[in-house]
């Protein structure tokens, strides 16, 4: 099957407040985003022609952008209003939707006090990041060589474009080993996530998940605590070290396009698809198409 390159599909996309044929939407070459990293985006995902939790998505780009020292033109309101103009007019019933921000070409340096802030949004037809086969056996995680970064040294609270450097790094080290995915751990050591999901451990009918102290607090992260929480499942946040991961009950990583997806290797240990993972999974799924 040949792939389609995404700068060739058919379709608009919303960029700086009109629509656009999709080939024609372009950046200069001289655009301070792409040459220092000031760029911040989302990833949201449509159900039953629905974008799940819309706000909480734009009000993160804003927010994102202000942590970047990024003068954000649009309000919430605004992102939102034409985020889902944007899917309308797509057609789509299931998709994944891609709001960005970015610096552009009007100053070129390490400064950036008189660019302006662009925004676009697009939207592709998308139905799952991982196979259902791979999710029913569980997908393998390596663990890589980099690790994620203290708060104080980048901006972890966002999603940065910048940060995402690292996961493509990790991810292809995984890759190329023959797993999945990576398993990243921060700069004290302790487990922090996969190359760009959220990572959840099951020991003894508890449910536990790394502090979001030095990566970003996905928002799946948080639907699927409340969840658990009310399907009567124990969560704690806490400290979790490599070698108590590995005597983990279950391992999932959620993540809005990875949804909830079980790890049933780590390295040379394998785990078992378990009840809870299953449990929340069959919930999780029910839960964003309603």
């Amino acid at each position: 099957m040949t792939l389609v390159p995404f700068d060739q599909l058919d379709g608009f996309i919303w960029y700086d407040g009109a629509f656009v044929p999709w080939k024609d939407a372009k950046l200069h070459v001289i655009s301070h985003g792409l040459h220092y990293g000031g760029c911040v985006f989302e990833g949201e995902r449509a159900y039953n022609g629905k974008i799940f939790k819309l706000r909480e998505h734009s009000q993160r780009l804003v927010d994102s952008a202000h942590i970047l020292d990024m003068e954000m033109p649009y309000t919430t309101e605004q992102i939102m209003q034409y985020t889902q103009e944007t899917f309308e007019k797509s057609g789509f019933q299931y998709a994944y939707v891609r709001p960005l921000a970015w610096r552009g070409p009007e100053q070129m340096g390490i400064s950036a006090l008189h660019t302006k802030t662009h925004v676009a949004i697009a939207c592709w037809e998308w139905a799952t990041y991982f196979t259902s086969e791979a999710w029913e056996k569980g997908i393998s995680l390596k663990t890589s060589k980099w690790r994620k970064p203290a708060a104080n040294t980048a901006p972890t609270a966002s999603k940065a474009a910048g940060l995402y450097m690292l996961g493509t790094l990790t991810k292809h080290e995984a890759e190329r080993a023959g797993f999945h995915d990576a398993l990243v751990l921060d700069y004290r050591g302790y487990v922090a996530e996969s190359s760009g999901a959220n990572l959840f451990m099951v020991k003894n009918g508890v449910l536990n998940t790394p502090i979001a102290d030095c990566f970003l607090n996905g928002i799946t992260r948080q639907t699927v605590i409340e969840m658990a929480k009310g399907m009567g499942i124990k969560v704690e946040e806490k400290v979790i070290m490599p070698d108590e991961l590995l005597t983990a009950d279950e391992i999932f990583v959620t993540g809005t396009a990875a949804e909830i997806t079980a790890v049933s290797k780590i390295d040379t240990t394998t785990f078992n698809v378990g009840p809870i993972s299953r449990a929340l999974k069959d919930a999780y799924h029910d839960f964003v198409r309603a």
